[in-house]
């Protein structure tokens, strides 16, 4: 597992644009979206106007840039600010969210 720092800083980001209004968005989300059906995106969004993370499932660091590389955003509105390699040991994804209100058991 991966965790990938990206930002807004390729030459062709708009700051006057939102995501979905910049140039090439439909090519990009649909990239994005195939990574996420072929389970190679694990989680992904924005933290802030500049900021993205994605955690990522791949072999190396050196897939991800490959996969990472293939997106129509690449360089020219996301840029790779980080890979690191990510050890998960607490998972809860896919757990039914703990109800009520007292201490767990």
């Amino acid at each position: 597992m991966f965790l990938v720092a990206l930002s807004h800083s390729g030459p062709r980001w708009d700051f006057g644009r939102p995501m979905e209004g910049q140039s090439r968005w439909a090519e990009h989300a649909s990239y994005m979206d195939r990574l996420v059906d072929d389970g190679v995106i694990v989680l992904g969004g924005p933290l802030d106007e500049l900021r993205v993370v994605l955690v990522m499932e791949a072999e190396s660091e050196l897939a991800v840039r490959e996969l990472l590389g293939r997106d129509p955003w690449s360089e020219t509105h996301l840029r790779i600010d980080g890979i690191d390699a990510w050890t998960i040991r607490l998972d809860g994804r896919g757990r039914p969210p703990h109800g009520g209100g007292g201490h767990r058991s």
